[in-house]
């Protein structure tokens, strides 16, 4: 079996253990979580296309002598605002204008329910659980959700007739349906840019340094370019798309491209000492320059936006080579040529599987590859989609996943506030209950720094918008003036920081319903009160129930890889043995596993929160997950591939295949709960995956199906061996 350093790379990252003397104390890190501005989340071009749209509805109500319609349209704007993004436009549009009917439907349903208190409570406490559930559909699903929930909490505290209703839902989604048409219309931008620009420039250097002479006295090739891209790519350390997840699957690949190439490299100068004339010194050499060949058309690639096709070619060549020294060298006697010889070998294969996993995952990185995803996705079943939101919804709903918890929890807190806000009515008491949705996250940390940064900055909010209508002059043109400004401020630097953001909203909802000739006095009374009962009533709920997820993390991934072992023996049982198991229980496993999946992404998530966390530990579980989707999607791919193949024998050579693999899963999760776990038990998988290339008629689809999907999964697992025993043994790692 090849070495560690043979068959898989080490993390790119700092260990994540760390002295006592190097823990912030746990006050110093919530003050810096208060604190932090978060610069990355700075988008001027954004904020600036989404306060027109919500200045320009404002001022035609206004000029129209409407100031109640125009406050509707631009509510709706601003709330559909939180959906815009910078990520391709048919996707921004779509998820924009779903916004904008989800807004427009809880206006309607809000508005028609306010004079039921019954009704009012139920449909707010089923939206409120749905919100909460939307958490496992990713940050913006969440965001909606909670918007969404915003809205219908307001319009039920003004019930409306039936025709006034209508024509609120009618212009809060006029106002969605501007924002959108701004959004796709302004300011194009190709989100990920400056990632892929980093990420190239590290495989062309890569291409560079596989064809030049190895220096023992100079440093690592592309050590420069490495750290230039692990820079570029830390602000994607908390996404959880499937692109910024692609991005940081390709850095990971190239981490491991850079060292194989160091090893053939050292290996090929041992061979030139050995026996300079020897044919697989000029194949070891001829391979070089194919792989630089390979790497340099996938940096091409991601600087052009255009797939390589050409690097099929390429790759074909690389394993020629690697078939042909194993040939040569397979005859050798015993001697230091044979063994240097047979260890260039084990480079050169898990190389070709590095090489045809970047070329997989930079294809799908280009916006021509990303449109051909989605386009595949779309075709595939949707519980056979990695991201498909009804399919991840379904797998949470249970107890044992922290997402259904979060939704129970925030269904009960804005009942509960719902109920005593139309029990003890006082005046504008639904801030009481959007307060709570507003606050309570999934998350310990965030809902504390939310919790205080909401009653801080709601507090200075109010005191800045007493302080502009006390000391400048009536003037509706100022007025107008305020909101666009408060509003730029709000989606410009209020992402980078919650604080900015409740201070600019707080002074934004006076000036906005000032507008309709509310009292501001009134309304800033009413805000403050029931903005502290909210968040004090948020903070005790989840202060009663806290959870500390760093200390569950390695649990969550060892849940994650039994319910995969889960799934890809079931899968392979109905494989080896012809049979089409029931539906159910492939559901079962498969909607058992995407639960284990959602489950480590919100763990994730909540671990990024907490004070005392290190980036150098979000980037080590980042790094494991996105190796861990590779390994999934080759599952999801064997599935569906085989629910269209012809039946044919399991081959023996796949059956060893398969039981490595899950013992390799077995050992990985055995490792994360503690057991002492060796290298020298993993099997080697890639010598598996020689074995079955040469078995079988490869012009069988189903036989061609599996090996390119058998090639995804070792190189999958690989790499996951390789960091979960660097996470585990950062000093021993090498």
């Amino acid at each position: 079996m090849p070495s560690l350093t043979t068959d898989a790379p080490r993390l790119s990252v700092p260990p994540v253990r760390a002295t006592a003397s190097e823990h912030e104390g746990t006050a110093r890190a919530f003050w810096r979580v208060l604190t932090r501005f978060d610069s990355s989340k700075v988008s001027p071009y954004l904020a600036m296309r989404n306060s027109l749209g919500v200045l320009l509805p404002l001022a035609a109500g206004i000029a129209l002598n409407m100031p109640r319609g125009g406050v509707v349209v631009a509510s709706g704007a601003l709330n559909v605002a939180y959906s815009d993004g910078n990520d391709p436009y048919a996707q921004r549009a779509k998820r924009m204008l779903s916004s904008s009917i989800l807004g427009a439907l809880a206006v309607l349903l809000g508005s028609l329910s306010g004079s039921h208190n019954a009704a009012a409570v139920i449909i707010a406490t089923l939206w409120a659980f749905a919100a909460g559930m939307f958490v496992a559909a990713g940050a913006t699903a969440a965001d909606l959700g909670v918007v969404s929930l915003v809205t219908l909490l307001i319009y039920a505290a003004q019930p409306l007739t039936s025709h006034q209703t209508l024509i609120s839902s009618a212009l809060a989604l006029g106002g969605g349906i501007l924002q959108t048409a701004l959004s796709v219309a302004l300011w194009p931008v190709r989100r990920y840019e400056p990632e892929r620009r980093a990420l190239a420039s590290f495989f062309l250097a890569l291409a560079r340094s596989a064809q030049q002479p190895l220096s023992a006295t100079s440093a690592p090739p592309a050590t420069i370019h490495s750290t230039q891209a692990q820079e570029a790519l830390s602000g994607l350390d908390r996404e959880t798309s499937i692109e910024a997840v692609r991005y940081r699957a390709l850095l990971s690949q190239a981490e491991r491209v850079r060292l194989s190439l160091v090893m053939l490299s050292r290996l090929r100068i041992r061979m030139q000492r050995e026996s300079l004339r020897h044919s697989s010194v000029q194949v070891l050499g001829d391979y070089l320059k194919d792989a630089a060949q390979a790497l340099e058309a996938i940096g091409e690639s991601l600087i052009s936006g255009i797939p390589a096709e050409a690097c099929k070619a390429m790759l074909a060549d690389c394993e020629a080579l690697t078939l042909r020294l194993r040939q040569e060298t397979d005859s050798l006697p015993p001697s230091f040529l044979a063994a240097v010889a047979k260890d260039a070998r084990f480079q050169m294969d898990a190389l070709n599987g590095q090489l045809r996993a970047t070329f997989d995952l930079a294809a799908n990185a280009t916006p021509t590859g990303q449109a051909a995803f989605v386009k595949q996705q779309a075709q595939q079943p949707w519980s056979l989609r990695l991201g498909g939101v009804v399919a991840t919804l379904r797998a949470n709903l249970n107890l044992p996943s922290s997402v259904f918890r979060h939704a129970i929890r925030l269904a009960t807190l804005v009942a509960f506030g719902n109920g005593l806000e139309r029990a003890f009515y006082w005046h504008r008491s639904y801030w009481l209950p959007m307060t709570i949705a507003l606050v309570l996250k999934p998350e310990f940390t965030t809902t504390f720094s939310r919790g205080l940064l909401r009653i801080g900055g709601t507090i200075v909010g109010l005191f800045l918008a007493t302080a502009l209508f006390r000391f400048l002059p009536e003037s509706l043109a100022l007025h107008i003036i305020l909101i666009f400004v408060f509003t730029l401020l709000l989606r410009w630097v209020g992402p980078a920081n919650y604080g900015i953001f409740a201070v600019a909203i707080s002074a934004l909802v006076v000036l906005l319903i000032a507008i309709t000739g509310v009292s501001p006095s009134e309304v800033i009374w009413a805000r403050g009160v029931n903005t502290v009962a909210g968040g004090a009533l948020a903070l005790l709920a989840y202060r009663i129930w806290p959870t500390w997820e760093r200390t569950l993390v390695s649990e969550r991934v060892a849940e994650m890889l039994d319910a995969y072992r889960e799934y890809f023996h079931c899968l392979v049982e109905s494989s080896v043995r012809n049979e089409t198991r029931s539906a159910g229980e492939l559901d079962r496993v498969r909607l058992g596993a995407r639960m284990a999946r959602t489950n480590l992404e919100a763990s994730v998530d909540r671990m990024g929160a907490e004070p005392g966390t290190t980036a150098a530990q979000i980037n080590q579980v980042n790094a494991l997950l996105a190796s861990s989707h590779r390994f999934v999607h080759a599952m999801m791919a064997l599935e569906a591939g085989w629910l269209h193949t012809a039946a044919v024998p399991a081959r023996t050579a796949f059956r060893t295949f398969a039981a490595d693999v899950e013992k390799t899963l077995d050992l990985l999760a055995a490792a994360l709960r503690g057991t002492r776990v060796q290298l020298k038990e993993f099997p080697d998988l890639r010598e598996d995956h020689h074995v079955l290339l040469q078995s079988g008629d490869q012009k069988i689809e189903r036989y061609a199906l599996v090996n390119v999907e058998a090639d995804r999964i070792v190189n999958s697992l690989n790499t996951l061996r390789e960091q979960v025993m660097e996470h585990l043994h950062p000093k021993t790692a090498a």
